[in-house]
């Protein structure tokens, strides 16, 4: 899909007599369908194909693996960082197989996809018929170019009690501020999967003088996007972690613009159309460069990526949305008390579908964890000044009564062992969490793990000023630092086991990884522990 031509919008709008946010949408899945129309039509396919250069520069990469297959993507772009990634607007025929060794003589399955112009070139492969709990390895051809292999897996069958689930989870990677050092890491845990919780990118301009150099202005249109993804995947160490193991990825507000709430930006002056005109061209850009299967093929503006998978019965891994469906926030996105917008029991996060499908798939799980992969903070967490109480509108604090009805949910219907793992906020946090955190003598029901950034912000701190006041206003935040790096989880039937790993120093290659401190969680025992 080409961008979203708001000039002719805006005529669309005078015809109909104004253009409403459910005409907006409707005439904009209008034109995401042709993509899809074109590539059924595509009479031109370039099978015989010499590259100047190397077409998988962006590498290769799994995910949303289920016991019995899993997407393979790539992206051809002999030329990435250059509108087109220097390929003519034309489809190209890709082979793909998957084999049960890395040399690739024992290849179990085999096919071909296009790589058409309509999504960037990219290619998510949807493989089946693998056989559950298993390592496999992949590999792409087009033309005269073949991709290095890459390994992935299968999850065990849903009647499956496995023994252990490892798998980390990541968010924050802005490229001007630091290095993937946090990957070359995870890259030696031999780790199941890596989800990460959003920010993949980040939209501003190129500020000199850091680390490393965004390419252009902040970015808009499609082509800016596209481009923005090209030089964060051209990284030989997220690319290395994303040939490792299968990917389960979410969004934030970064892959669009800072502090977005659905259809509402953060900036004033920015209306509504112009907001979902950008939504549209960053979500067909994140769709192209992530292994999403099609329901998340984007409709204009609108991208399903609410979804779960299930490690057998060990561990039903929910991943939500917190940015696409909520409100705007209260009190102008500034701290505030839990005042009235805060508390209104009308305002939401999850939007009421995804509310919905939370709640019936935690209702039918038999996981013995139940795990919500999301976005922003959900622990209540007052960071007061002086007698003034201080909460982030950006977080669940700002949607408090939907949060609350959310863990009284948990507590009510006796969810077992329900865990919440977290980004977004550049530090590390662990906190119980109550149906109302506020009131600090009631029963703990969930924990969550709030993971650091890889490198947003630049190097932290592992010992931040107002620790102690912090802990004591907040009884629930077991731990807090501002260190850079990532979360480690090591899941039994009997505990989990979260480790948080740090490094001192993001500027330079090679910084070595420091456990900073562990928690476990026992089956049947709400409440996190120090390991």
């Amino acid at each position: 899909m080409s961008d979203l031509d708001l000039t002719a919008l805006h005529e669309f709008a005078r015809r109909e007599g104004g253009l409403s946010r459910r005409t907006f949408l409707a005439y904009s899945s209008t034109l995401a369908a042709l993509p899809w129309l074109a590539e059924r039509s595509q009479a031109a396919v370039m099978q015989k194909v010499k590259f100047a250069a190397n077409p998988f520069s962006l590498g290769v990469a799994s995910g949303d693996p289920t016991s019995t297959g899993v997407v393979l993507w790539t992206r051809l772009a002999p030329e990435p960082l250059i509108p087109g990634g220097g390929l003519p607007a034309e489809a190209i025929e890709v082979q793909w197989e998957i084999a049960d060794d890395e040399a690739m003589t024992k290849v179990v399955r085999r096919g071909t996809a296009l790589a058409t112009p309509q999504l960037g070139h990219s290619v998510h492969v949807e493989a089946g018929g693998l056989k559950p709990d298993r390592w496999y390895w992949y590999r792409f051809r087009a033309g005269d170019a073949e991709s290095p292999p890459a390994r992935t897996r299968t999850m065990p069958a849903p009647s499956a009690q496995p023994d252990r689930l490892r798998f980390a989870f990541a968010s924050c990677q802005h490229y001007e501020t630091g290095l993937y050092t946090a990957y070359e890491h995870m890259v030696k845990d031999e780790l199941d999967l890596i989800l990460h919780l959003g920010d993949y990118i980040y939209e501003d301009e190129g500020k000199p003088g850091r680390v490393r150099l965004h390419l252009g202005k902040e970015i808009e249109s499609l082509d800016d996007y596209r481009i923005r993804y090209a030089q964060y995947k051209s990284d030989p160490l997220l690319q290395a972690a994303h040939a490792r193991c299968p990917w389960m990825v979410t969004w934030d507000d970064h892959e669009v613009d800072n502090n977005y709430a659905g259809e509402f930006s953060a900036i004033k002056g920015v209306d509504s159309l112009a907001l979902l005109a950008r939504r549209a061209n960053a979500y067909q850009a994140y769709y192209e460069t992530m292994p999403l299967r099609r329901p998340s093929i984007p409709r204009g503006p609108r991208m399903r990526l609410y979804r779960k998978a299930s490690f057998g019965r060990l561990a039903e891994l929910l991943m939500l949305d917190t940015r696409q469906f909520r409100s705007d926030q209260a009190n102008g996105d500034k701290s505030s008390d839990l005042n009235d917008e805060a508390l209104d029991p009308k305002r939401t996060m999850l939007g009421q579908r995804q509310a919905g499908w939370l709640q019936a798939s935690l209702l039918t799980s038999s996981a013995t964890w139940n795990v919500m992969a999301q976005q922003v903070m959900m622990a209540l967490v007052n960071r007061k000044r002086e007698a003034n109480s201080l909460y982030s509108m950006d977080q669940w604090s700002g949607y408090a009564a939907e949060r609350i009805r959310l863990v009284k949910f948990l507590a009510e219907r006796r969810v077992p062992n329900p865990i919440v793992l977290t980004g977004d906020i550049h530090s590390n946090w662990v906190n119980d969490l109550r149906v109302d955190d506020r009131n600090h003598e009631t029963p703990v029901i969930a924990t969550e793990f709030v993971g650091s950034s890889i490198s947003s912000g630049g190097n932290g701190t592992s010992t931040p000023k107002g620790l102690e006041a912090l802990k004591a206003e907040n009884p629930g935040v077991r731990f807090f630092d501002a260190q850079r790096g990532y979360v480690r989880c090591t899941v039994t039937p009997g505990l989990w086991r979260t480790d948080l790993v740090e490094f001192e120093d993001i500027t330079r290659p090679g910084a070595p990884a420091v456990e900073r401190a562990s928690f476990i969680v026992e089956a049947g025992k709400p409440g996190a522990q120090t390991a």
